[in-house]
């Protein structure tokens, strides 16, 4: 098990022990933190979208194209901290991760 340290739209923090493997959108999700996940995780929608804690966005990796696209045009979007909690897979090395889920839109 890892850690996964959130804070939710109200401003509480969780957090949450889970397995590597999975997308931190769907630990989001299973642990029924406010992430829609309209699209099932197949990066054609913003509504899992987080913002990545400064120290850990190298560790998250870089947007594709397609996820670009679709965080840049969000009313919250930050060029260094947005991405798409469905875009990230939950690994060993991303234990301690430190995120915030983004406002709605």
């Amino acid at each position: 098990m890892a850690i996964i340290n959130v804070t939710d739209r109200t401003g509480r923090t969780h957090v949450i022990d889970a397995k590597p493997g999975p997308s931190v959108m769907e630990i989001l999700r299973d642990h029924n933190l406010d992430i829609e996940a309209v699209c099932g995780g197949c990066c054609s929608c913003a509504t899992c979208h987080v913002l990545i804690d400064d120290a850990w966005t190298a560790k998250t990796g870089k947007r594709s194209e397609d996820e670009q696209e679709l965080v840049k045009h969000t009313g919250s979007f930050k060029p260094a901290n947005s991405r798409l909690s469905c875009q990230i897979k939950f690994s060993e090395t991303l234990d301690g991760l430190v995120l915030t889920i983004a406002p709605g839109e």
